[in-house]
């Protein structure tokens, strides 16, 4: 590969990828030339690639590439839960209270075959009509996952890993306690799918896409036992929902998040989903923050996340897993343009062309939330987040004068300044929360 310094500035830019869908799409929009050398600029690789490959390659110093090293360590479910786990550790210990309280984005987990036996003793301790999810740390598209009551219910499970906590062949599970008050729209149970482009860790420099999507099951929802067999009443995933004979092909069983955003306003008023949607992003920046000293920082590297958040009936945000390599392919020409777009926007923040400045607060959909510290919402901002928000026409947003909010006094002021006003709005426009289940 070539070893300069800089790259020269009237070569035309190349790209390499495997992937044909709107990742594909996307880079043949900027003009950029497809490559099957090493002569690339960008790569978009799969995330073997980055195991397999990128420690015995040398890059030039403008090269990049889709996935940080180590990105497991965010997007496996029980490496997840472990880095969740200690971060909040980590704020006790630090006297960070406040911050560690309210780390509790996440359901009750345990990590099988090693940690069978604490989920036993917690398992024994809950009511018998408690509902459990086991999902596999190393599949997709809801491949392994299956619910159940009783510990007779997963004997077959324990029978076809060969379970034994020493076992290192048996393939690793995630338990978790089954959220079974999900807010529902229409009697319908649904996941967020939301888009958070790192570009370092070092600091840590988050961008959160405004748009993203709900992603609806074709059956109405129950809790009741006699339904644990029936994904797609529980699984929102688009490869299990497509099997429905009640699949809606033309909208792919989604909404936009601007959607959900107007259909909870106008039920609630403003306060309500603005809050909810301020705590999901919230889960997103926290979630980040938790492996961020355990993550294999790159100049050369970025990742383009998608997070699965769910909220319950009292509005409570939970993280379900995150994906280092979000699907791209589109089920309608609506989720084709919302890819294409998140897409471009994402390649003009890494900014292989050299057009920022430095001072961007938005480029295209992706709105700046963290950099070395969170970034406050300007004081004429309507609102606490824009996530559900329109995309402006101009292109890029700048504030030369940002400064992050740095210390944890400050986040904590703001964060109670905006609950305040929240409580107080809803108090005058909406109705009290817990009505929310009743859809």
């Amino acid at each position: 590969m070539d070893d300069k310094s800089k790259r020269s500035s009237n070569k035309q830019l190349t790209f390499r990828t495997t992937f044909r869908n709107a990742i594909y799409q996307a880079l043949k929009r900027r003009g950029w030339k497809e490559t099957d050398g090493d002569d690339w600029d960008l790569h978009w690789v799969e995330r073997d690639w980055m195991s397999e490959v990128f420690d015995s390659v040398h890059l030039s110093s403008w090269q990049r590439v889709n996935h940080f090293r180590n990105q497991r360590e965010l997007c496996r479910k029980d490496n997840l839960v472990k880095n969740l786990k200690r971060y909040k550790k980590q704020l006790q210990k630090e006297n960070r209270t406040k911050e560690a309280e309210n780390f509790s984005f996440w359901p009750l987990t345990y990590v099988l075959p090693g940690d069978y036996s604490l989920f036993l003793e917690e398992f024994k301790r809950n009511d018998s009509s408690s509902m459990w999810i086991m999902k596999p740390v190393g599949r997709s598209q809801g491949k392994g996952i299956f619910l159940f009551q009783r510990l007779a219910q997963i004997n077959k499970w324990k029978s076809d890993n060969r379970y034994r906590p020493e076992n290192n062949d048996a393939e690793t599970y995630v338990v978790q306690k089954y959220i079974a008050n999900p807010y529902l729209v229409a009697g319908r149970k649904f996941d967020i799918r939301m888009y958070a482009l790192v570009t370092s860790y070092m600091p840590m420099t988050c961008w959160l896409h405004r748009s993203g999507f709900c992603r609806f099951s074709s059956t109405r929802y129950s809790s009741s036992a006699a339904t644990m067999a029936d994904q797609t009443i529980h699984l929102t995933n688009v490869a299990i929902q497509k099997k429905s004979d009640t699949y809606d092909s033309e909208t792919g069983g989604k909404w936009l998040l601007r959607e959900l955003k107007l259909y909870l306003m106008s039920r609630y008023g403003t306060a309500i989903f603005d809050k909810l949607f301020y705590d999901m992003e919230q889960v997103i920046v926290q979630a980040l923050l938790s492996v961020q000293n355990v993550m294999m920082n790159d100049k050369h590297c970025f990742e383009l996340y998608g997070f699965d958040l769910i909220f319950d009936d009292s509005f409570k945000v939970f993280i379900i897993e995150v994906n280092a390599s979000p699907s791209m392919t589109a089920n309608t020409k609506e989720d084709m343009d919302l890819k294409v777009e998140l897409l471009t926007s994402a390649f003009d923040i890494v900014d292989l062309e050299n057009n920022l400045k430095g001072d961007e607060t938005r480029v295209g959909g992706f709105d700046l939330v963290y950099k070395g510290g969170p970034i406050a919402q300007p004081s004429s901002a309507l609102y606490s987040t824009n996530l559900g928000c329109d995309v402006p026409k101009e292109k890029v947003a700048r504030n030369s004068t940002l400064f992050p909010v740095t210390s944890a006094t400050e986040t904590e002021n703001a964060n109670a300044n905006a609950n305040a006003n929240a409580n107080a709005n809803a108090n005058a426009k909406g109705p009290k929360r817990k009505s929310s289940s009743k859809n």
